[in-house]
């Protein structure tokens, strides 16, 4: 791999992070910039860059990271009102740190689509 990432310097507690789970496999911690009332990244231990680089050997890490946004929802209340797993893609899916993460929001309503640009209508 190249340079690491913020989150692995995260994973390696290099900096700090407000650390809501971990295990052997995945972290979960508050995101900086949160966008929902409870909004935490769950990411792998291990170095993914994007959805594009899961394949049979990792994948199984894709599944976990939603366990454990399951399990996160449920603990922190947020399972039977509902919440949204959403993980981003390369720069036209908004992903900013080429680290796979998902973005666990919950907390209050979730609009549909997600964005609109007034001036060309719905993105």
């Amino acid at each position: 791999m190249t340079d690491s990432t913020i989150f692995d310097k995260i994973i390696n507690k290099e900096i700090p992070a407000d650390v809501v789970y971990e295990d052997e496999l995945a972290l979960a911690f508050k995101d900086i910039n949160p966008q929902a009332p409870f909004h935490v990244l769950v990411i792998p231990k291990q170095r993914i860059a994007t959805i594009n680089d899961v394949n049979e050997q990792n994948s199984h890490l894709i599944g976990h990271l939603y366990a454990v946004a399951a399990k996160l929802a449920k603990e922190h209340g947020f399972a039977e009102d509902g919440y949204r797993a959403v993980i981003n893609c390369n720069e036209h899916g908004g992903q900013t740190v080429y680290h796979l993460h998902l973005h666990l929001l919950a907390g209050k309503p979730m609009g549909w689509p997600p964005y609109q640009d007034t001036k060309k209508g719905l993105i």
